[in-house]
């Protein structure tokens, strides 16, 4: 029935948007959510998609579900609630395009979703199921994300885990690293950033952070992104690592859902059990380029790049070098 299903959080990102006649910060609605943000760039490639999560029955949540529809990311198990707000995140910009976040969720809807809320049909019916670690910050959510997971291990769906650590959402990094290390037992593919390699390991080198995660996991596909120093896949007995593509970003949320998106669009077309090099470099690339374009726009979900941009872009590269 679907590609992709992913569970988690559905928010507002607030970004910077240069000062109004009276000097005041101008703020931009831009509809974001890590899970959401890899639904949408599926979307790009041409992919069938379906979100479980919770908004509240306000402006923002009724927003959300709204763009949901437009960009056309299944809605029907988005949740609205009247007790609970939509969560807000406040994004600061920071020189070099990189991003600090203020989030207003205490509590926010998002993480009032609960297990009796999640819908078995729809999980049983995708290809890939794709969480992080934002639904499991708390316990209700987390109980209905670990269900939700059950299922879709159960219905023999590939699982896919983005841990998108956002250390301020936690009571302790100790119940952070626990939740991480569930994810990493339940997922097939793992897309993991350097700073979260080196958090949850220890390690500053990242290739002896990957190595303890493979020995432990045995996770089939692990992918680790370095920002604009491009990304690494490792599988099986293979290291492939592709450089960043040099762009002037503007800013860098999103950035890593759109890696995450290309990637699992790719691999949808391709045999998880047998990759080729060629194939791993391939997906690299065309997850790199996807990043890189991101960021030369604000907000995510409504700004992810077209597949054909996407490939013109990677040839443009190629024809300069």
């Amino acid at each position: 029935m679907y590609d992709v299903v992913a569970l988690g959080e559905l928010l507002i990102d607030f970004t910077e948007s240069g000062k109004s006649e009276q000097g005041n910060q101008l703020l931009e609605v831009n509809p974001g959510g890590a899970p959401c943000n890899v639904l949408a760039m599926l979307k790009q490639m041409g992919k069938k998609t379906a979100f479980i999560g919770k908004v509240g029955q306000d402006m923002f949540g009724n927003l959300l579900k709204q763009t949901l529809d437009e960009v056309g990311i299944d809605s029907k198990n988005l949740i609205m609630d009247e007790e609970v707000r939509t969560t807000l995140a406040f994004v600061h910009t920071l020189a070099d395009g990189d991003r600090e976040f203020s989030f207003y969720r205490n509590p926010g809807a998002d993480m009032m979703l609960s297990e009796e809320e999640i819908n078995p049909e729809v999980i049983k019916g995708t290809k890939i199921f794709h969480f992080g670690t934002l639904s499991m910050t708390h316990q209700g959510v987390r109980n209905a994300t670990k269900k939700a997971v059950s299922i879709a291990k159960e219905a023999g769906a590939i699982i896919s885990f983005d841990p998108n650590l956002r250390e301020p959402l936690w009571e302790s990094l100790e119940l952070a690293k626990e939740q991480m290390e569930y994810g990493f037992r339940q997922c097939d593919i793992l897309k993991i950033s350097d700073n979260e390699i080196q958090f949850v390991t220890g390690k500053e080198d990242y290739d002896e952070g990957i190595a303890i995660l493979q020995e432990k996991y045995q996770i089939p596909l692990i992918l680790l992104t370095k920002g604009k120093d491009g990304s690494c896949a490792y599988y099986k007995e293979m290291r492939i690592e592709k450089k960043g593509f040099c762009v002037q970003a503007i800013e860098t949320t999103g950035a890593g859902d759109t890696f995450c998106g290309c990637s699992l669009g790719y691999l949808l077309e391709h045999d998880l059990q047998h990759l080729s090099e060629k194939e791993l470099e391939e997906m690299l690339t065309f997850a790199n380029a996807g990043a890189a374009l991101i960021t030369l726009k604000k907000g995510a979900i409504r700004s992810m790049p077209k597949e054909q941009e996407i490939r013109r872009f990677i040839e443009e590269k190629a024809d300069k070098e």
